[in-house]
């Protein structure tokens, strides 16, 4: 099932349902108005969303959908929250910035809350900011939770993973080493964060989805040419194991958002997911770095193809202004 919400109805949208080939769309009037509604109640109304999923796929009346329309899933959320559980990228970025990696990098998930207020459709702008900020883009898989109650464990963490979707989690990389330096966490280096347009149930991925992780290739483009075609199965800690991370101490309650960390590999020849990593590998190569960040009328274009060639979250496409 995949689901999205429509820019109407007020600050949180309105829930639909979307067909599985992604040419139409039926509202979900009279089981959630809201995505996170739903989530607060899911046990009802997930069983309502699903038949209407099915009345669709058998040729049931719909909408036409465009993606223009759509906000991201959820427009805002009650947390943000990001790991970075790729431990390729983990390397080559604090490489970038003259840091060493922390001892326990390997037993220990790294994580950061951003803000989650005022969250990016897939297609709003990405605003440049000073171009002295080092504008970045980095593709990612998100979790969207229900209820996580405090101690739950990575073994009984799959529970409360409600849905999947795609990030472009936007990064100021020149503004991170000031921040970090004062040793309290990123903040000004972490604008407003964008989400693909469908999230999705995590049986629409079928075997693709095992281990708390997603066996499938995400897809960076930029300016039209593909950045890289990383998989995102090179994971080293699975959703599960950053839920029972954030959960250790605190509570969590439905519609929090919890990302994977951009998607990397040590297979270079993959390509990358963020221009710092590219930048990184050129300095270590070269002695320099020669790819620029993102520039004004720059586009970026992130997506994930499933098996049989569909788009399973639609893509975020956005261009900087």
């Amino acid at each position: 099932m995949r689901l999205a919400t429509l820019r109407a109805g007020g600050r949180d949208g309105t829930l639909v349902v979307v067909r599985r080939d992604g040419g139409g769309f039926a509202r979900a009037a009279g089981i959630a108005p809201t995505l996170q509604a739903a989530l607060e109640d899911w046990e009802r109304v997930r069983p309502r969303l699903e038949a209407l999923a099915r009345h669709l796929d058998g040729g049931g009346a719909c909408e036409p959908l465009r993606i223009a329309d759509l906000h991201s899933p959820l427009p805002r959320a009650y947390e943000w929250i990001d790991g970075s559980a790729y431990l390729s990228h983990v390397r080559l970025a604090r490489r970038s910035r003259g840091a060493e990696p922390p001892a326990n990098l390997t037993s220990d998930p790294l994580v950061y809350q951003g803000g989650s207020g005022v969250l990016l459709a897939p297609t709003d702008p990405i605003p440049l900011g000073s171009p002295d900020w080092g504008l970045d883009l980095e593709g990612e898989i998100g979790a969207i939770l229900g209820d996580v109650p405090v101690g739950t464990t990575a073994a009984e963490a799959e529970r409360h993973v409600r849905l999947l979707c795609l990030v472009n989690d936007v990064t100021f990389r020149n503004l991170i080493p000031a921040e970090l330096a004062k040793n309290f966490g990123f903040f000004q280096s972490k604008p407003a964060t964008a989400f693909s347009p469908f999230a999705v149930t995590p049986n629409e991925l079928g075997p693709a989805w095992r281990d708390g992780r997603v066996h499938l290739p995400l897809r960076v483009h930029w300016n039209g040419q593909l950045l890289g075609q990383c998989d995102a199965g090179e994971m080293h800690f699975s959703f599960f194991e950053l839920v029972a991370h954030i959960a250790r101490t605190r509570a969590f309650s439905a519609g929090t958002l919890l990302g994977s960390g951009t998607v990397s590999n040590e297979d270079q020849s993959r390509g990358v997911s963020c221009l710092v990593e590219r930048r990184m590998i050129e300095q270590l190569e070269g002695g320099a770095p020669r790819t620029p960040y993102l520039q004004k009328g720059d586009r970026v274009r992130i997506e994930m193809l499933d098996g049989g060639g569909r788009n399973l979250f639609g893509s975020i496409d956005q261009e900087v202004t």
